[in-house]
């Protein structure tokens, strides 16, 4: 039997989709964002997702959308948002800010989990900021947990990304249980000037995405997200794993039913001549002096991916790099290859969704090998499912904040996008689908 795992604050899902390779069965994900509840809906059918705040969430009420009974959780896994460290002289887990932090202390021990992972920014970790940690590792042991420490900050490129990424990760069992260790690096960083003994090369962006078209030859991409397309070039062995091409792409996730002849997720962006001849003068590896957009170099590693502000805070979009071959910002297809996200998995049609959804989560190599050390301390043997599974509805991915709030039958949060998938993009969804179906039926 695989080990449950439970996805507090899922977003998009990059935790789900690291711990289901690594060999959990996630059950249920909670998700406050409507938006996010539906791409991880279509990229997770099988999971029960919850759309609302875990602020009150009863283990019980987890328990039945998930439809586990009274069957053992084995990890409860997620990244709560944190604020409120300008508290000089204060507890800071007593800030209002923060009380989801202690929700998620509340939700795994009522959960009565085997073990947690807790996710967060590098910032906590420094400063005044460390009595934040401090604390919450006190309020783990009153809750029946012993954490590992120290703690440590992860970057993703030691775990198999092309792209600097530096996480706090807390992991904690049970008292009586093994704790999880730390999952060792697999991969030296692209262009390290330091690199670890024994460990190979990890990928860099040109394996990333160099073997995908470049998306402004596509006219339908500039009011659509998807198009069909023939003839890609030949992978490097990392972009092989994100398109299915390989024996072990899967690892111990389960297969999705997909298809692998279109270009997903790469609605087109509209550069002036003036921001190209600007992009196409930046050397690779440097920052472009005016939009301060940096640039990919095909050897080195991305900066880190961000997902800008959400609808309540202005709606701002975080820059995208600058591709290193042609003169335009990075598709969001190819910011989930520079995260790790194979290409079956799918992000919200919009940009500024998808880009958000990218931004906030977990790359998923990194995810995984997380998931694989708490799978050893489990000690749990991972096994792959037989079974396929069948992606959501791709309407799924249109819904405007609206509908997806209609859909999961919540209130509509505050957002100032909603414009950007309207009308249009329902109406390509409906073209998309009737193109699924004449390659399905074909």
């Amino acid at each position: 039997m695989r080990p449950i795992g439970i996805d507090l604050f899922a977003g998009a899902g990059g935790l789900s989709l690291g711990f289901e390779q690594a060999g959990f069965d996630v059950v249920a994900a909670v998700e406050i964002d409507p938006i996010h509840c539906a791409v991880h809906k279509y990229n997770f059918p099988d999971t029960a997702i919850i759309p609302r705040s875990v602020a009150g969430l009863s283990a019980a009420e987890i328990r039945l959308a998930a439809g586990i009974g009274d069957s053992p959780v084995d990890c409860v896994f997620g990244g709560p948002p944190c604020q409120g460290f300008s508290m000089i002289g204060q507890r800071v887990l007593d800030d209002p800010r923060n009380s989801l932090v202690l929700e998620f202390v509340r939700v795994v021990a009522d959960l009565d989990a085997k073990t947690f992972v807790f996710e967060n920014v590098k910032g906590l970790t420094v400063g005044k900021h460390k009595a934040f940690l401090e604390e919450l590792v006190h309020a783990f042991e009153k809750a029946g947990y012993d954490v590992r420490l120290p703690w440590q900050v992860l970057n993703a490129a030691n775990y198999g990304t092309p792209q600097q990424r530096q996480r706090l990760i807390l992991m904690g069992a049970k008292k009586g249980l093994p704790v999880p260790d730390y999952p060792m690096p697999t991969t030296n960083a692209a262009g390290t000037s330091k690199p670890i003994p024994g460990l190979p090369a990890g990928p860099t962006c040109g394996d990333a995405i160099a073997d995908l078209p470049d998306a402004d030859r596509f006219p339908a991409l500039i009011e659509s997200d998807c198009v069909r397309i023939s003839g890609l070039k030949k992978p490097s062995p990392y972009a092989a794993e994100l398109r299915c091409l390989t024996n072990d792409a899967w690892h111990f996730g389960y297969v999705r039913e997909w298809q692998s002849g279109f270009l997903t997720s790469s609605a087109r962006t509209m550069h002036t001549d003036i921001s190209r001849r600007r992009f196409n003068e930046t050397e690779p590896g440097s920052v472009e002096p005016i939009s301060r957009f940096f640039k990919l170099s095909p050897t080195g590693l991305s900066n880190t991916l961000r997902a800008g502000t959400d609808g309540a805070r202005g709606a701002f979009t975080s820059p995208r790099p600058i591709h290193f071959t042609h003169d335009r910002c990075i598709t969001v297809r190819e910011m989930a290859r520079l995260h790790g996200f194979p290409d079956w998995f799918r992000l919200q049609a919009t940009k500024w969704h998808g880009a958000r959804q990218i931004g906030n989560a977990v790359p998923a190599p990194l995810a995984r090998s997380i998931g694989q050390a708490v799978i050893t301390a489990l000690g749990a043997v991972p096994t792959k499912p037989k079974k396929a599974i069948t992606l959501g509805e791709t309407n799924l991915l249109y819904m405007e904040m609206s509908e997806a709030a209609e859909h999961f039958g919540v209130a509509r949060p505050n957002s100032r996008r909603d414009r950007k998938s309207g009308t249009k993009k329902r109406k390509q969804h409906e073209i998309e689908e009737m193109r699924l179906r004449l390659v399905a039926n074909s």
